[in-house]
């Protein structure tokens, strides 16, 4: 009797690999699109040749086409300098060399765009949408990101300390921020609305949520948890791209944008307004009524005070108090 021939299997394609590493490393759905599209473009860019062929030129070349050719902010240049030393590090367990070649794009240093307590007041009244508008007063109100915001859960949000756990923010850090008083009362409604949507998802079959990690495996009813639940979900169901399961996600954090500028335009704010654009004012303005500069690091979630510091360089002070001579001819 002939024994079963057994086919040698063929080695997981490139991407493949890369891609099962990011997510055994748990890198966010994002950084994976993200890491993946430039790790493409740099094959294309060298004639679709191996990586594993190619070195420290090839890297520099393509680095520095990036800032010279295409003329890439310098985080866009960072983000696929990261991607490269993902791929040959993490991937093909190579290491580069330091690559002092490379062009680096600059990175300019600009002041944020902030708006007075009254453009503020007139955005949030601009609003229509009532859950867009509590949105953006959380946003001001909290100094969130936007992202932050929408991965918002249920469990994240503390009433009786009023105050908000913001998980796996920029650096994959947690970090606490404030409740503000005149949010408890719209948010508690809004949660509880929030909860029958749920409540209704399960009697359909449904109910569950994206969860980080490996929580899922160890405790596999949590992603039907009322407390595993986004704040603010989005108005119909999708695949879950990993995982290929119908389920509820977050608020797309796009249709925040948009509203934000639908409303600026409406109330005649002639700055360029996004939903970070209250993240600055936020900062701003609570060192304006005196808070101390190392609190305000605290809320943002900085790393370096330096970061935080820009804002001094916004302040209403009127021209660096500094009085026009003009002023002074009476």
């Amino acid at each position: 009797m002939n024994a079963h021939r057994v086919e040698p299997q063929s080695p997981p394609r490139l991407m493949d690999q890369v891609r099962d590493r990011l997510r055994l490393k748990h890198y966010s759905i994002r950084t994976e699109t993200a890491y993946l599209g430039w790790i493409k473009r740099f094959i294309l860019f060298h004639g679709k040749r191996h990586p594993a062929e190619l070195g420290k030129p090839e890297v520099e070349a393509f680095l520095t086409a990036l800032a010279v050719e295409r003329n890439v902010a310098a985080s866009t240049q960072g983000q696929a300098l990261s991607a490269l030393l993902f791929l040959y590090g993490e991937v093909l367990g190579l290491d580069l060399p330091w690559l002092d070649e490379v062009t680096r794009a600059k990175k300019p240093r600009r002041l944020p765009t902030v708006l007075s307590v009254a453009e503020v007041r007139a955005l949030i009244a601009a609003v229509e949408d009532p859950a867009f508008a509590l949105i953006v007063r959380l946003l001001y109100g909290t100094g969130m990101r936007v992202m932050e915001c929408m991965r918002l859960r249920v469990k994240d949000v503390d009433f009786g300390r009023r105050e908000i756990i913001v998980r796996e923010g920029k650096g994959n850090k947690d970090r606490v921020t404030m409740l503000p008083a005149g949010l408890v009362v719209p948010l508690r409604a809004h949660i509880s609305l929030r909860r029958r949507l749920h409540e209704q998802d399960l009697v359909a079959g449904h109910g569950t949520v994206h969860l980080p990690h490996a929580l899922a495996v160890k405790h596999p009813n949590a992603a039907t948890a009322w407390v595993w639940q986004y704040v603010f979900p989005a108005a119909s169901l999708s695949i879950d791209p990993r995982s290929g399961v119908e389920q509820r996600h977050h608020l797309d954090e796009q249709r925040v944008q948009r509203a934000v500028k639908r409303a600026a335009a409406r109330a005649g704010i002639t700055k360029l307004v996004s939903p970070h654009t209250l993240r600055h004012s936020f900062a701003t303005h609570l060192l304006e009524a005196g808070q101390d500069i190392r609190t305000v690091q605290e809320l943002l979630g900085h790393s370096d005070v330096s970061t935080t510091m820009i804002y001094t360089h916004v302040l209403n002070r009127g021209g660096l108090a500094v009085t026009s001579p003009l002023d002074r001819l009476g």
